[in-house]
């Protein structure tokens, strides 16, 4: 799977949560998706993380200059 930006990966994460929803889905498609949104998930999860480690490196940088 290509890295997708946060926004493209909470979107796709979205239209799938939908798909699923509708329940018209064979049982095999409905698995194929489910195990798309769940690296979809752990992708968000990992880049959420990254970008509060880089929040946080900022904060602590300015705390440094005041």
């Amino acid at each position: 799977m290509d890295k997708l930006s946060l926004e493209a990966s909470m979107k796709r994460l979205d239209e799938i949560v939908k798909l699923l929803e509708k329940n018209d889905k064979s049982l095999e498609k409905s698995i194929e998706l489910f195990k798309e949104g769940m690296e979809l998930s752990k992708t968000c999860h990992q880049q959420l993380s990254e970008f509060e480690k880089q929040i946080v490196e900022v904060m602590e940088n300015n705390q440094e200059v005041e």
